[in-house]
């Protein structure tokens, strides 16, 4: 179909999982749907919750899996199958510590940088040529075994930026609809300043 479109954000499933550095792409599919006023349902055939709505005659498919991080193709791929989507209709939403806290990143496709969620989507999908918007989460310096710091929650400190961060790339995601990849790239990746 070709009018349809699909982000989804990543993360895990389960209350002891919200709000963690890990889950930004659920952070940030939830403010679309709130921004949107899109309503979740559970949608069984494919372990996920989603959130359907229209924007300028295109219909978008919110999607949280419900697998758990590292099985997220799963519900990626039969999703892409059920609404025959092509790869430029996805768009995926992860966290990344390899970007500083406060940068965005939007890009056609790509590796997925060790991140076992992309690795799951590309391997559903059959390919790497889906876009990704990576929001960065930064790392602690010095430290290669990041598990505990990525499934820790934001710091208090850490939320005023947070806010600014979803802000931006809620609006990269809605340029991504209207204007295409290419535009929504030169215009809002990059650091998002402290001060605005």
């Amino acid at each position: 179909m070709e009018n349809v479109f699909l982000i989804v954000g990543l993360g895990n499933p389960g209350v002891e999982y919200a709000k963690t550095r890990h889950n930004a792409g659920f952070l940030l599919v939830e403010k679309l749907a709130v921004q949107w006023k899109a309503d979740w349902v559970n949608e069984k055939k494919f372990t996920a919750r989603m959130a359907k709505t229209e924007r300028n005659g295109k219909r978008i498919l919110l999607c949280e899996p419900q697998t758990f991080m590292n099985l997220s193709g799963e519900t990626v791929g039969a999703t892409a199958d059920f609404y025959h989507l092509g790869l430029v209709q996805v768009l995926v939403v992860v966290d990344d510590a390899d970007l500083p806290f406060g940068e965005i990143r939007l890009r056609p496709g790509g590796s997925s940088g060790g991140h076992h969620g992309l690795e799951s989507i590309e391997q559903h999908l059959g390919s790497r040529e889906f876009a990704r918007l990576r929001i960065g989460i930064g790392r602690k310096d010095g430290v290669r075994q990041i598990a505990g710091y990525v499934l820790g929650k934001f710091e208090a400190s850490e939320n005023e930026m947070l806010e600014k961060i979803l802000s931006r790339a809620s609006g990269q995601i809605e340029c991504w609809l209207n204007d295409g990849l290419p535009k929504a790239m030169s215009l809002f990746n990059g650091k998002i300043e402290e001060k605005i």
